[in-house]
């Protein structure tokens, strides 16, 4: 095996050892898939009109992953809730959500994308009344229906989403497919292992060269 292919075959695997991990090749969901997953939903007590909501949105899937926008204002006065200590402010109600919700998502390859607080008011406002001002804004990445549904379906998910939703005045989160996507990793990965292997191919090369080695 020549040095160049040394060289090149292990970010080589590297890459599609992420590549692997980080795309869902499994296609649409299945009428099955569909069925166990609405059923799971069932026998943990969620409402009938969000099984309803989210079985539509599990039949329209394409297999592709998608992002997730948030657009959040934290509640100021949050209520108590169960399972988290009295008098928790809104902050502290998100991390127990999130506490739970990071791990679920990066073991599925879902992540953060963007996360940041808001600036000013609504600098564009049509057709929506009581929107004009937010508290933070964040784009969160899905391999896919099928890895959201898996994490929404766990029955550690149960309680969980109570924290979320004490900690927020109001938000909106809408899925969208991406058309343009710079910052997906996979793209940001190979151009990052194209970059450090060819620097690191010819500074072993010319090494090799300047002791006579061929």
């Amino acid at each position: 095996m020549s040095m160049r292919l040394k060289i090149w075959l292990v970010p080589a695997l590297l890459y599609v050892l992420f590549f692997a991990w980080y795309t869902d090749f499994g296609g649409p969901l299945s009428d099955d898939e569909v069925d166990h997953y609405v059923a799971a939903m069932e026998n943990n007590g969620r409402p009938a009109e969000l099984v309803a909501f989210m079985k539509a949105f599990a039949k329209q899937d394409t297999g592709r992953q998608f992002l997730m926008v948030n657009n959040i204002d934290m509640n100021e006065n949050p209520p108590n809730v169960e399972g988290a200590e009295p008098g928790e402010s809104a902050a502290d109600l998100m991390g127990r959500y999130m506490a739970h919700m990071i791990p679920a998502l990066l073991a599925r390859a879902c992540h953060p994308v963007l996360m940041g607080s808001a600036v000013y008011p609504s600098m564009d406002l049509v057709g929506i009344e009581g929107a004009e001002n937010w508290d933070q804004a964040a784009l969160f990445r899905y391999k896919s229906r099928r890895a959201l549904l898996e994490i929404v379906t766990n029955p550690a998910f149960n309680g969980k989403h109570q924290f979320k939703t004490a900690a927020l005045e109001k938000t909106i989160a809408f899925p969208i497919e991406t058309s343009l996507y710079l910052s997906d990793p996979r793209l940001l990965l190979a151009l990052v292992l194209l970059a450090l292997t060819a620097l690191i191919e010819n500074i072993l090369m010319s090494k090799r060269r300047a002791t006579g080695r061929p």
